[in-house]
């Protein structure tokens, strides 16, 4: 069951035409099948158009999506014999952000993403895919132990931002954030970073801090949420529209601006329509990118990300 989103209202009557019609046509002699097919085309042709010309505050929207697959679903169809490892070694496990060893089309890996969960129960569990203090130490660990085993470092990164609770403040977030970030630097292994969703703030950076940084065709990336930036600037949410204008979030924008090096394609209508398609798209993005940075030596990485962000700034 597909969940349309307000922009889709005339693919979805389209689509409920088309299954009004397959019912009706269920044991009646009526040959419907050349309306069928034109209706189906029809349908096509407009869901391929509206994705085609999405806005900024329209790909916020598709990035959110409820049925939008995340890492355990990229887990799933992406990589191969994923190992989990929980816990920082410090204060305990956060389900928010999940790793462990892996293979992409038989290479070792060490891959670590973010959760947001699929239903009630897991979102909450998850803590709709808001990193914790703990989290992020556990993303340290297990960078550390990539570098210590030789193995690239692939990141799938999908969340609002990192979870901003007095208790994880009490924790010490900011630090946290601000040592993944340097663990991410300081690699000796090549990292593929991946936005398959959203990418919120320093709750993301945190995780993409790597030499090449790629984004899914309807993912974004800010340093804030549209409706932040809003409430911030207007004093109101409503212009949330106009703030993922101006703060150039999709990938289309970055990649034009060198923030991101590569767009992966998403199945038409978005990748939630498709997951299978769209994890194996990924993945085969992520293997390319790992097999031209499989030449570096460990101090070359380090000097292409240096490089890669100091040029931001300049």
């Amino acid at each position: 069951m597909i969940s349309y989103l307000e922009f889709e209202k005339p693919v979805a009557e389209l689509e409920q035409r088309i299954a009004e019609l397959r019912g009706a046509a269920e044991g009646d002699d009526v040959d419907i099948s050349s309306e069928l097919k034109r209706l189906e085309t029809k349908s096509a042709d407009l869901l391929a158009s509206t994705y085609g010309t999405l806005t900024p505050w329209q790909k916020t929207q598709v990035a959110r999506h409820p049925s939008r697959p995340h890492f355990r679903d990229y887990v799933e169809h992406a990589f191969e014999e994923f190992v989990p490892l929980g816990g920082d070694r410090c204060y305990g496990d956060d389900e928010a952000i999940l790793g462990g060893f892996a293979k992409l089309d038989g290479r070792k890996i060490v891959l670590i993403g973010h959760e947001k969960g699929n239903d009630t129960a897991s979102r909450i569990r998850h803590n709709f895919g808001m990193g914790k203090p703990e989290g992020y130490r556990k993303a340290i660990r297990l960078m550390e132990l990539a570098g210590r085993f030789g193995l690239p470092v692939v990141t799938l990164v999908d969340t609002s931002g990192a979870f901003p609770g007095v208790e994880a403040e009490e924790r010490g977030q900011a630090e946290a954030i601000a040592r993944s970030t340097e663990a991410c630097l300081a690699l000796p292994v090549p990292m593929v970073a991946a936005i398959v969703g959203e990418g919120g703030s320093g709750g993301a950076v945190a995780l993409a801090s790597a030499e090449r940084v790629l984004m899914m065709e309807h993912a974004v990336y800010s340093v804030i949420s549209p409706e932040g930036c809003a409430s911030i600037l207007w004093r109101t949410a409503e212009k949330a529209p106009d703030a993922a204008e101006a703060m150039k979030v999709t990938a289309q924008d970055l990649a034009s601006l060198g923030v991101i090096d590569r767009i992966i394609a998403e199945p038409v209508g978005g990748a939630h329509r498709d997951p299978v398609l769209a994890a194996t798209a990924l993945g085969t993005a992520i293997a390319e990118e790992l097999d031209r940075l499989a030449r570096y030596a460990p101090h070359e990485l380090k000097r292409l990300r240096e490089e890669r962000f100091l040029s931001l700034a300049s």
